[in-house]
């Protein structure tokens, strides 16, 4: 919970994990919830200090990129979790990213999905 029990950590891993938001300027403009730069700033180093992203170096005015770890790969199954724990409490709720509608409890689909941020975040 003291990694990622505040607001924000979660909603950042999900918008990386689910949307491929890897940019700091992506993560800023397209979160839903509105999140402020210095907050979001905060909250890339936290993560990237505990272990969930990392943040690959760039030449001077050129975004840096995040990318999960294993660590935050190994989340994404409880990232599924919630949305349907969110669904059921609130039916209205939107899904992020309709590639994963139907996907609750489908492990063999989330396991899939692992793989694929494998190949793009850990390569």
């Amino acid at each position: 919970m003291e990694l990622l029990g505040d607001r924000w950590s979660l909603v950042i891993l999900r918008d990386v994990a689910f949307c491929d938001h890897r940019s700091f300027r992506e993560l800023l403009t397209a979160s839903r919830e509105g999140i402020s730069p210095p907050m979001l700033s905060r909250r890339l180093s936290q993560l990237v200090e505990t272990g969930l992203l990392t943040k690959e170096s760039a030449p001077r005015g050129i975004q840096g990129r995040y990318s999960l770890t294993e660590a935050g790969i190994q989340l994404v199954p409880l990232l599924f979790e919630l949305a349907r724990v969110g669904h059921l409490l609130d039916p209205t709720t939107s899904t992020t990213e309709p590639r994963f509608e139907g996907w609750y409890g489908d492990q063999d689909k989330i396991h899939a999905y692992m793989d694929e941020l494998r190949d793009s975040h850990l390569t």
